[in-house]
């Protein structure tokens, strides 16, 4: 192989067989499961990056079930958003996720910086009950639980919600250990169509775990529960601040 034909099929690794297709990606019956609840304003301070500023003491705790998306395939994530706001404007830090197949975790951590984790997170119905649940190994992380389409949102405020840029810190070393790449990476979720969404009464309990440290965030007040269900495209990222440059 030369190198203008390592440059020319340079995309992912292996070389030989990419974990991960180019994108676009669509996601089809994308279904979320959204607790939102008050946590410690102090403790949550200090898990935002500057220059991504506080807006308000709460997290997002998201199980998200994705049946059909190209080149990913079929799987399951979870994990935590942050509300944040930069030069004014609000969106969500994505903290933390835990994944249960591995080319979406590599092609979330290598393309955006999604600070992806293998583990094993579910989302089901169990008769009158939304059912989110996450696993570390055999550990329980995290347990949410809603009343099963209590109520129906309208769409156009989901769709106003899902619209709002998104934030993460992409970190990738250099072959010595030392940082190669350290940006804050913002990406948007396009050509999104709220096919439902609905409300009822929601809790969540998190558990202390050493390696899915989800429970660092206390729930202090569970302030809503939400289920919504998309088609939707995952748009490729922009860097918005470079952490090594001079």
């Amino acid at each position: 192989m030369t190198e203008d034909e390592v440059r020319q099929r340079a995309f992912a690794m292996p070389i030989s067989s990419p974990a991960f297709p180019p994108g676009p990606y669509r996601f089809i019956n994308r279904e979320f499961f959204i607790v939102s609840y008050r946590t410690d304003p102090e403790l949550l301070r200090a898990m935002i990056p500057a220059p991504l500023q506080f807006v308000e003491p709460v997290v997002k705790f998201e199980f998200i079930r994705m049946p059909d998306s190209t080149g990913f395939g079929d799987f399951t994530e979870s994990g935590q958003v942050i509300p944040v706001s930069l030069n004014g404007q609000r969106g969500g830090y994505v903290h933390a996720m835990y994944l249960n197949d591995h080319p979406p975790i590599a092609g979330g951590r290598e393309l955006w910086g999604f600070p992806k984790k293998l583990a094993w997170p579910e989302l089901r119905v169990e008769k009158d009950t939304l059912l989110g649940q996450l696993k570390y190994g055999s550990v329980p992380v995290a347990q949410a639980t809603m009343g099963y389409k209590h109520r129906t949102l309208p769409t156009a405020p989901i769709l106003q919600a899902l619209s709002t840029p998104n934030y993460l810190l992409k970190i990738i070393p250099h072959v010595d250990g030392s940082p190669r790449i350290c940006e804050l990476v913002r990406y948007y979720l396009e050509d999104i169509t709220v096919k439902g969404a609905w409300e009822g009464p929601a809790a969540i309990e998190l558990f202390q775990h050493a390696l899915a440290p989800v429970a660092q965030l206390p729930v202090l007040e569970v302030l809503s529960g939400m289920h919504i269900l998309t088609d939707l495209t995952l748009g490729l990222g922009t860097v918005v601040h470079d952490y090594l440059a001079p």
